[in-house]
């Protein structure tokens, strides 16, 4: 790079990297979805700058080819991440991005890589439990109906382009993580912070304790909100993400 060029930006993160922080957390989002789950989100929470994860085949992604499982996915990702991983950081995943997110911390371990000073799970099951998820044994109609009303929940009216394209990207990542599989708990090496958020129709906090099998320390939060509210970045999860470094 010459002088006064700008910063290359990979595909996978949706800004150039700050250097004025002394911390980040990479944040992974759910199946459907892209980093835009986290544009509410600050640019940095107490001093940890906050570093969306853009996943290949969604939003500015969309030509991208699918990771197709989360083990590649973790693999194309720890070699972008390296670079990134100069100072103590942290991974968040929600829902289903739960799990590539620990496959990633493993990816990393194997590449002698440093891992994460912790892993933040978000409403998601353990990987050896993750085949319980219900949307796994839904519909395509039944897929597209969950899309339409979490449009509606985000007070957007569902357009047909709109409902079709986030269906697509949807049926993708289902068909990830329906191929999913650990059926064993194999550990992290850094510890693991398991949030439940009160108010989820769907996850309730016995669901989550399959977690206490992946790190010698593993510790259970309870939030409040529903099970999308972490996109707006409520003030009790921002306290959960700045009691790490």
């Amino acid at each position: 790079m010459t002088s006064g060029s700008p910063p290359t930006v990979s595909p996978w993160f949706v800004r150039p990297p700050a250097t004025v922080h002394p911390a980040r957390i990479f944040c992974f989002p759910f199946s459907g979805s892209g980093a835009s789950a986290f544009s509410a989100w600050p640019a940095a929470i107490d001093g940890i700058e906050v570093c969306p994860v853009q996943f290949p085949g969604r939003e500015n992604r969309l030509a991208h080819p699918h990771y197709g499982t989360y083990e590649n996915l973790a693999a194309d990702l720890a070699g972008h991440l390296a670079p990134l991983l100069d100072r103590p950081f942290a991974f968040f995943g929600h829902c289903a991005g739960a799990l590539p997110a620990y496959e990633t911390v493993l990816r990393l371990a194997e590449l002698g890589l440093p891992t994460p000073d912790c892993l933040f799970v978000s409403g998601q099951p353990a990987p050896h439990d993750a085949s319980r998820d219900r949307m796994l044994a839904m519909t395509e109609p039944e897929l597209r109906a969950e899309v339409e009303s979490f449009l509606r929940g985000r007070g957007v009216e569902p357009r047909p382009d709109m409902v079709e394209l986030g269906l697509m990207v949807l049926l993708r990542d289902h068909a990830a993580a329906g191929a999913y599989r650990r059926e064993e708990p194999v550990a992290v090496d850094c510890p693991v912070v398991v949030l439940h958020w009160r108010d989820d129709p769907d996850v309730r906090l016995a669901d989550l304790r399959g977690w206490r099998h992946y790190a010698d320390s593993v510790e259970f939060r309870v939030a409040d909100g529903g099970h999308y509210d972490f996109m707006d970045a409520p003030p009790g999860l921002r306290t959960s993400l700045t009691r790490w470094p």
